[in-house]
């Protein structure tokens, strides 16, 4: 299936920086509970992520990854995950973050 231009356009993808990590082990798919601050229009934002076992958290407050701003939140057990973190996956199928090369001002859109 192909998609127009315009309709990537429609995909709000921004950079953001990640302020902190907190575990999530009661969660079925999601692991940690990241505060993302994506810069003075967007703010601070939410987002559950898998991040296990390639990431057990603190080593990932300070970077900047790439986010999906404009879904609808979504309700992940007891949280409300506000943001998509943006990640692939690896031959084992674990989430490696598509994190930017240099740094970005925050809030920057994915063109």
């Amino acid at each position: 299936m192909t998609i127009t231009y315009e309709e990537f356009e429609n995909v709000d993808i921004r950079v953001g920086q990640v302020l902190s990590v907190e575990p999530f082990p009661e969660g079925r798919y999601s692991t940690h509970i990241l505060q993302i601050d994506f810069g003075p229009v967007i703010g601070t934002k939410k987002s559950l992520a898998k991040l296990a076992p390639n990431y057990e958290g603190p080593e990932l407050v300070g970077k900047q990854v790439m986010a999906v701003v404009n879904f609808e939140p979504k309700q992940i057990g007891p949280h409300k995950s506000e943001v998509l973190t943006l990640g692939c996956t690896d031959e084992n199928d674990n989430v490696i973050l598509v994190m930017p090369e240099k740094e970005i001002p925050l809030g920057r859109k994915l063109h």
